[in-house]
Formats: structure tokens, C-alpha cells, sequence
């Protein structure tokens, strides 16, 4: 099938994560940055004439009922009348690794949103798919949005923000770790100070820690030889989201040797970005 769209959907980077409280639902309260970077998933998009949602793995297998046809049946739940009849045929060639901690299941999902938002001819505002999203994940409103983000509460508090350009080196081991594995752990912090943005926008590489990675590190070996893995090159890693990838920001002109990586790891150099490719979309 030839696509009516090839629509990117990057991954991102946790450059911190404080846990600073738990509401009575259950949800955590946090504060991070989520910074954009090039490591993108492409999903093609092509209308079907006969109202149904189909996918199409083109290269790593998903899981039968993934976020991406949740989004699509989101969407024309949400639309009512107007995306009456409509169908599509999505099929994903899927790059960012999974339990990674790298959003890019959330990523995916937002893309769909504002794909088919145009293919469609929907004309939802970006406010209303920001509430779809928000049903299906707490990171899709950042991806939506389309700008690096300070991000609070569960995830629906964004303030965008700048984040200098920088190069980085990411690992993910071969393990993956589940989210709610790791925010289920009796050992996790959950009363970290609160922060402000211009505590962070004077150090933005170095700026606090990842709360998660305590709980990460005693269930992953893998991460574990990611952090070890990067120090012994040199460089200060730290775990992004709930893991299991780690990273690390690079100097101008550093050079890592990618080969050196434990075995079974996805290693990649990538650089952030300063906008989403799908900004404004909606």
C-alpha cells in the first residue's frame, strides 16, 4: 500500500525525574524534563474504505492491541459524526526500543493522533487531543505538545522550555523493565524536594537525578552494565524514565567508540531536537 503520510515519531530523554509525592489514586507526582531526540520511529498511514483500523509490523513485532490502535479508536470514539466510516491501514517501522524509559509507544500514539486529525479532516484542536491522549497515557501530551517541556504533576502540567543543543550517547540493554514494576516498589522515593526551572536551566546536564534508578538497578543487571559501561568511557550516565535505557551527554567534539558497548545492547549517538517535526500540526 503506498502511504498518504510517513509521519516521524521521535523518542525522549528524561534529563531528571524527582518523585514528589503520591495523590490517593495511586498516581505519583513528578517533576522532569522531557527533551526530544533523533532516535524516531516512522509509521505510514493510508486510508481504508471500509472503517477498519489495521497495522502492520515492518520490523519489530508489537503487541496485538498496541497504543497506536488505541489512538486511532480514541480518536473516532472522540470525533463522533465526522470520522463516521473512516479506516486506516498504519504500518510501523519501528526503531526506538521498548521498556526503555525512551516514550516510544507514547510517541507513536501521539503521532497517530495528529496524523490522522489531518488525514481524517478532523479539525480537533490540539486541546482536545491533548485529552484523548492524556486517556491513554501520561506522556502523550508532552509528544502533542511538541516542544522539550518542564512536565509536572502526573505528567499533564507542561511549561515549554530550552534546552541547549547537545549530542548524547544512548544504551539500552537487552532487559526491559516494566513501569509498573518499578513505580510499584516499596523501596522507591516518592519525597523528593520540589525543584524549580531555574535551578535546572543553570546546570541542565548535570541538574538532580533519576529517583527511579535505585528500584532500576536492583531488578536490571542491565542497567547496571549500562551505567558501568558509561563511566568507564568517561562519562556520567544516568537511567531516563523508568529504564532500562541509560544515557549520557557528550562534549562538543568527543568521540565514543559504540563497539565497546556490553553485548546485546542498542547503541546509538543521537542529538536533541528543539521541536517535534510534528509541531503545529494540530
Amino acid at each position: 500500500m503506498k502511504a498518504l503520510y510517513d509521519v516521524p515519531a521521535p523518542a525522549k530523554l528524561n534529563l531528571f525525574l524527582h518523585i514528589t509525592g503520591r495523590r490517593a489514586d495511586g498516581y505519583h507526582l513528578l517533576q522532569s524534563v522531557f527533551m526530544l531526540i533523533d532516535w524516531i520511529d516512522i509509521l505510514h498511514f493510508e486510508n481504508r474504505p471500509d472503517a477498519q483500523l489495521t497495522r502492520e509490523d515492518l520490523s519489530k513485532p508489537l503487541p496485538a492491541d498496541d497504543l497506536v490502535l488505541r489512538a486511532a479508536r480514541a480518536l473516532r470514539q472522540a470525533a463522533g459524526p465526522s470520522a463516521a466510516g473512516k479506516g486506516v491501514h498504519i504500518a510501523i517501522d519501528k526503531r526506538i526500543p521498548s521498556q526503555a524509559g525512551m516514550g516510544g509507544g507514547s510517541s507513536d500514539a501521539a503521532s497517530t493522533l495528529l496524523a490522522l486529525n489531518r488525514l481524517w479532516g478532523l479539525d480537533l484542536p490540539l486541546a482536545r487531543l491533548m485529552q484523548i491522549g492524556l486517556g491513554l497515557g501520561a506522556d502523550l501530551p508532552f509528544f502533542l505538545r511538541g516542544a522539550n517541556a518542564w512536565v509536572e504533576g502526573i505528567g499533564e502540567e507542561i511549561t515549554p522550555i530550552e534546552v541547549p543543543p547537545r549530542r548524547f550517547v544512548v544504551a539500552k540493554p537487552p532487559d526491559g523493565l516494566p513501569t509498573a514494576r518499578i513505580f510499584g516498589d516499596a523501596a522507591l522515593p516518592r519525597d523528593t524536594a520540589t525543584a524549580i526551572i531555574s535551578g535546572f536551566a543553570a546546570n541542565p546536564f548535570e541538574f538532580g537525578c533519576n529517583d527511579l534508578q535505585g528500584v532500576a538497578c536492583s531488578l536490571s543487571q542491565g542497567v547496571q552494565d549500562g551505567l558501568a559501561w558509561l563511566q568507564g568511557i568517561g562519562l556520567r550516565g544516568r537511567m531516563t524514565g523508568s529504564g532500562s535505557a541509560v544515557f549520557a551527554p557528550l562534549a562538543d567534539i568527543q568521540l565514543v567508540d559504540l563497539a565497546s558497548a556490553p553485548a546485546g545492547f542498542e547503541v546509538r549517538c543521537c542529538d536533541n531536537l528543539q521541536r517535534h517535526p510534528l509541531a503545529g500540526w494540530a
